[in-house]
């Protein structure tokens, strides 16, 4: 018998009809004699219709009524599922967020978990209750519920692992495991077997939407073994072909085993969320650059790519960065307020960019990863507008209409496309 923790996304959860099929998989599962405890996410698009509402509320909305809002799609598809479980005759309840609590710090509508109380979870899941617990939601020190930013059910899924040591995460998506790139615009990508933590964390902050960055770093922290299978298999199909997620020395060892050399590059990734923000004409002083993103970190907006321009009179500079695209306004906002301390001439925006990103440990022992990029992208007339680089990543900014090109090139060049059938 094992403590599983099985966590299951929007597409799965999209209608009665496969919120049976999922109810379907628990009980699978819970026959075999598991512990089980399940998070959802809310029905597929749900959160993306709440967060309309929230902008046609308010451009600037406040973020602690805005986690009012998103949070009730989990609450939801919580219920149903826990309802749907009952008529099958499985013991199971919902559990919100503030009701276990899951404890959560910093800013509403991007809160990180702090604590779970799991006292009285473990008990009930003990005493063989399946526990439905909402994901992408918690509760701040005020009592005020708090959501954890979009993709978040998969942080709350390790997370709950972690605080009941669970043997397992299953996380069940549309998709059958982790691929080389995204198999709608590549349809010779292949399926990974085994990612190790550090790849993944790459690729899901890079654009992969498999996983969400913070899910896959808890989870190396934490040592929690992550399972990405698809949700659309047959439920009482125990051989599932997924994806795990291992650590790098997990990786070397089953490389060992099957006498397999580890490949170079692990995956293409791409990202239209994206924003390009050019701040122009700042003096070209000591304090100036973090004039603007001092700021715009107090409001907790996560900045990725940065060039400085070279100044020509060693008296002004233009500074070029990316947010996220759901950030833009507030960020403009935050820069415009503090213009004066900070003494640019104005803010340029461009929303139809994309990062695209090649990922791979392998690269760390490999030069030239980089130079084929440029070169690839180069041939084929894409230009780039900025770069930025890991110890296993590059990526770079291009036009958006670009993207599915850019991403087909890439992966044909990097030797990832699998055989012809």
């Amino acid at each position: 018998m094992a403590r599983i923790v099985m966590k299951f996304g929007g597409t799965s959860m999209a209608g009665m009809e496969r919120i049976r099929n999922v109810a379907a998989r628990v009980k699978h599962v819970v026959d075999q004699g598991h512990e089980v405890a399940v998070v959802v996410s809310a029905m597929a698009g749900e959160t993306d219709r709440l967060v309309g509402f929230c902008k046609e509320a308010s451009p600037l909305y406040d973020p602690a009524e805005y986690d009012v809002v998103v949070a009730s799609g989990e609450q939801v598809t919580s219920g149903l599922l826990a309802m749907t479980l009952k008529a099958m005759g499985v013991d199971a309840r919902s559990w919100l967020g503030w009701q276990m609590p899951i404890r959560t710090i910093e800013a509403h509508a991007k809160a990180r978990i702090s604590t779970i109380e799991t006292d009285a979870l473990i008990a009930a899941i003990q005493a063989g209750q399946v526990a439905v617990i909402p994901g992408f939601q918690g509760m701040m020190a005020d009592g005020r519920v708090s959501t954890l930013g979009r993709g978040g059910s998969d942080t709350s899924a390790v997370a709950v692992a972690a605080a009941v040591k669970a043997d397992r995460c299953d996380i069940y998506t549309d998709v059958d495991g982790v691929y080389t790139t995204d198999p709608r615009i590549v349809a010779r990508a292949r399926k990974l077997d085994l990612v190790t933590y550090e790849e993944m964390l790459e690729l899901a902050s890079v654009g992969a939407k498999v996983l969400q960055t913070r899910s896959v770093g808890l989870a190396m922290k934490e040592g929690v073994v992550v399972q990405v299978l698809s949700s659309f298999d047959d439920p009482t199909q125990d051989d599932l072909p997924g994806t795990l997620i291992v650590s790098d020395a997990e990786l070397e060892a089953k490389l060992k085993d099957s006498k397999m050399e580890r490949q170079l590059i692990t995956g293409i990734a791409h990202d239209k969320n994206e924003a390009k923000i050019i701040v122009t004409r700042v003096p070209d002083r000591p304090g100036a650059v973090a004039g603007i993103f001092t700021p715009l970190a107090d409001a907790a907006i996560n900045v990725d790519m940065i060039i400085q321009n070279d100044s020509k009179d060693n008296e002004e500079t233009d500074v070029t960065f990316t947010v996220p695209r759901a950030d833009l306004a507030r960020s403009v906002d935050i820069l415009e307020a503090n213009k004066g301390e900070i003494g640019f001439r104005r803010i340029i925006t461009d929303t139809e960019v994309a990062k695209i990103s090649v990922v791979g440990v392998g690269m760390r022992s490999h030069a030239g990863v980089a130079a084929t990029m440029f070169k690839t992208l180069a041939d084929r007339g894409i230009n780039i507008e900025a770069i930025s680089t890991s110890e296993i990543k590059v990526s770079v900014l291009i036009d958006e209409d670009e993207t599915e090109l850019a991403v087909r090139v890439l992966h044909t060049a990097y030797g990832l496309d699998a055989p012809a059938a």
